[in-house]
């Protein structure tokens, strides 16, 4: 125990240590408070957040680190930290934020629905990826940010991949790549189904599973739902407004979230993880902290059904501290991102196109025939 709190002692009592907290807690607030522009909503806090950290590690070489690599090395340490622990911080209380209840009764058709949207998208961009020559661990990591819920996905994803110490610096890297992708193809295709689903004369449940059921971020189907929301329309058409719709369609693909980390930890063990060069066993890197989100979420919403006073209270668990944890984690992934291993983004980016492009349409279809107009 001595050894072990000596061992993280030497990490976290560090001046680099908390001078990545300070850098990175500025960016989280930068980023909550710029996401509340109209412009800059439907990036979301924690993709500003990232973009944050990626211009400031300029400066942070530029007057701090220098040309010292001992500085440089703690530095990346107390990046890397940072990421790795607070993003599975902020992932488990996310759990918050899913009212298990409003899915099982209101969203209980969106939940097989889901499943289905989840499991074609992921398939579907893995496989256009490896056809394009793009390596698995990329391609995965986009795949699950586009199939599920972005950024959330691509980290919560990568904590159940496991590789060796010498290929840590390019996981981080095809995080920050993953991420980017799923970012701007979620923005630009909340952009376009806010400006053409009106034009589609689809009732406005169908508008919502449109956009919570093919949009990639959290904060890219929240905006679009709230776009397209017509309340008055909705009551006219007997059906469920479109941001209600988004909302509940969006998170029945975050609860996938938890089975996809533990079926992809099981698979890259078994397809992809490196045997020790002692002969001893593997060890699947099993996504506990996916644990943390069901029960976060399980306790979340018995504190809303019993006790609907904590409604306040569990709302800023699930959604402002979660999202300081996860964007002080997305600064500090920028802190560490190499540019050069942005190049190889292309070839995933086309592939993340074609399978939105596909689940779009898929999402339309669906619509169309499980939320028929009244």
């Amino acid at each position: 125990m001595k050894e072990f709190c000596q061992k993280w002692g030497k990490r976290i009592a560090t001046k680099e240590m908390l001078l990545i907290v300070i850098v990175t807690l500025a960016a989280t607030g930068v980023g909550m408070w710029a996401a509340q522009f109209p412009g800059l909503k439907i990036l979301g806090a924690l993709i500003i957040s990232l973009l944050i950290g990626m211009v400031v590690q300029f400066p942070i070489r530029a007057w701090y680190t220098k040309n010292d690599p001992q500085r440089q090395a703690r530095v990346k340490d107390a990046a890397g930290l940072i990421a790795n622990r607070f993003l599975r911080l902020g992932i488990i209380l996310l759990g918050f934020k899913l009212n298990l209840q409003l899915l099982f009764t209101t969203g209980a058709k969106c939940l097989p629905l889901a499943v289905v949207i989840v499991t074609v998208t992921v398939l579907l961009t893995y496989g256009i990826c490896r056809w394009m020559g793009v390596d698995p661990l990329m391609a995965i990591l986009v795949a699950c940010g586009t199939g599920i819920c972005g950024a959330a996905a691509v980290m919560g994803v990568s904590g159940s991949v496991k590789v060796s110490p010498k290929r840590e610096e390019e996981k981080e890297n095809d995080e920050v790549t993953a991420i980017a992708i799923v970012a701007i193809m979620g923005t630009i295709f909340a952009l376009l189904e806010i400006a053409i689903l009106p034009m589609m004369h689809l009732n406005q449940a169908q508008e919502g599973f449109v956009a919570g059921g093919s949009l990639h971020e959290i904060a890219h189907a929240v905006a679009a739902g709230e776009g397209l929301n017509d309340p008055q329309l909705a009551a006219q058409q007997g059906v469920v407004e479109a941001a209600t719709m988004a909302n509940i369609i969006k998170l029945s693909r975050v609860l996938m979230l938890v089975f996809v980390a533990i079926i992809v930890a099981i698979w890259w063990d078994k397809r992809h993880s490196e045997v020790p060069s002692d002969g001893g066993k593997r060890k699947v890197a099993f996504p506990w902290f996916m644990l943390g989100f069901i029960a976060t979420a399980a306790i979340g919403t018995f504190m809303l059904e019993t006790w609907p006073s904590t409604t306040g209270f569990v709302n800023v668990l699930g959604n402002d501290v979660a999202k300081i944890f996860l964007g002080m984690a997305m600064a500090a992934l920028g802190i560490n991102v190499n540019f050069k291993a942005l190049a190889k983004g292309v070839k995933p980016f086309v592939a993340s196109l074609i399978a939105s492009v596909i689940l779009v349409a898929m999402c339309i279809g669906m619509a169309l025939v499980f939320f028929p107009a009244k």
